[in-house]
């Protein structure tokens, strides 16, 4: 359990990023810096705005940090010196955002104005503004924006429906192609760590929108056909994040809607291999560094509850109770230890 903080030290020591972290402080509008080899509190840095639903990329150096705000408030921390270099509002209502592979590059999922906004990630100055038009002249919310080889982002579109390609990698303005229909409200978007997979969980209709990257023409299909649906589906509590699915190597483990299931799919197929009971709704499915186990969390109102799926039997072998709102979980690298946030008890658990 960490302590909290309240200052920065006068001057930062000396020191690399391998250890580093960073907590959003959603209620205070503020962030944390940690360092996890002592479990400390390294600085509380404050003013970014309203963080509700929170959002952060890292640089290719991981030395600074970008913050995507609810409010619109885009943030560049810098993560060494402990400090805020600048914040924008770049718009009205943000969902998240990407970096590009070579770093320079920021990308901005907006919800209001609909569309993406483009930034340099030096100066926070904006480059390209595209607007998701469709329709008779309406604007739609843009939501799964993910970072892509050569300079490129994926982005569904929530109202039209669609996926769109954007390219940035010649100068002058990005090339933008409508890649196809994904279906009835992509809610969320996730890609392999190759590149090559993106998926879009859809809101109003059954499956996933699936694009291979590495297969042209781009096209999309629908691939997973029993997600989120079941015999009897129960009222979803809360929505799955697809970053929130887990990949052990050879599978992936994702929460089924509705469901008190977690989900198994081949990770190249997406045929789906097997579903393994568990204590609620599972909204994120982590997998521990090594592939063997996977943490599992659970919408209300049973989010107090924290599961341990071990992959080699294909069923829960521990579970816990760390306090009321179990959230976001990351492990260090070697997944010796998980950091978990008790969001309803104001705390971060180490385990």
């Amino acid at each position: 359990l960490l302590a909290p903080a309240t200052v920065r030290a006068a001057t930062p020591a000396l020191r690399g990023t391998g250890d580093l972290g960073l907590i959003i402080e959603r209620a205070t509008g503020s962030i944390l810096i940690v360092e996890y080899t002592g479990r400390s509190i390294l600085a509380r840095i404050e003013g970014l705005g309203d963080l509700s639903h929170a959002a952060a990329v890292y640089a290719p150096d991981q030395r600074h940090a970008f913050i995507f705000g609810r409010d619109g408030g885009l943030s560049k921390i810098d993560m060494l010196e402990q400090r805020l270099v600048n914040r924008i509002v770049q718009g009205g209502n943000a969902i998240g955002g990407a970096i590009s592979d070579d770093g320079e590059l920021i990308a901005v999922s907006n919800y209001e104005p609909g569309g993406v906004r483009i930034f340099d990630q030096a100066t926070l100055e904006p480059l390209h503004d595209i607007k998701a038009a469709y329709g008779n002249g309406q604007f739609s919310k843009t939501v799964g924006l993910v970072d892509l080889p050569g300079r490129r982002f994926l982005v569904s579109l929530y109202d039209a429906g669609e996926i769109w390609m954007i390219d940035c990698a010649k100068p002058g303005d990005p090339q933008v192609q409508v890649i196809g229909k994904a279906g009835a409200l992509p809610y969320d978007g996730y890609v392999t760590a190759d590149g090559r997979h993106y998926l879009a969980g859809l809101f109003g209709e059954d499956g996933l929108a699936h694009v291979d990257l590495w297969k042209e023409p781009l096209s999309v299909e629908r691939v997973l056909a029993g997600y989120g649906k079941g015999e009897e589906p129960l009222p979803v509590y809360k929505m799955p994040h697809l970053e929130g699915w887990g990949n052990t190597g050879r599978e992936l483990v994702l929460p089924a809607i509705g469901r008190h299931e977690v989900m198994l799919a081949a990770n190249e197929t997406f045929a789906e291999t097997g579903r393994i009971p568990a204590h609620g709704q599972p909204v994120f499915c982590i997998v521990q560094p090594g592939g063997r186990f996977v943490w599992v969390n659970f919408a209300p109102p049973h989010n107090d509850t924290i599961q341990v799926i071990d992959m080699l039997a294909r069923k829960v072998v521990h579970e816990m109770k760390p306090g009321p709102g179990v959230l976001h979980m990351e492990f260090t690298p070697k997944g010796r230890e998980v950091w978990m946030s008790v969001r309803d008890a104001d705390r971060v658990h180490v385990y």
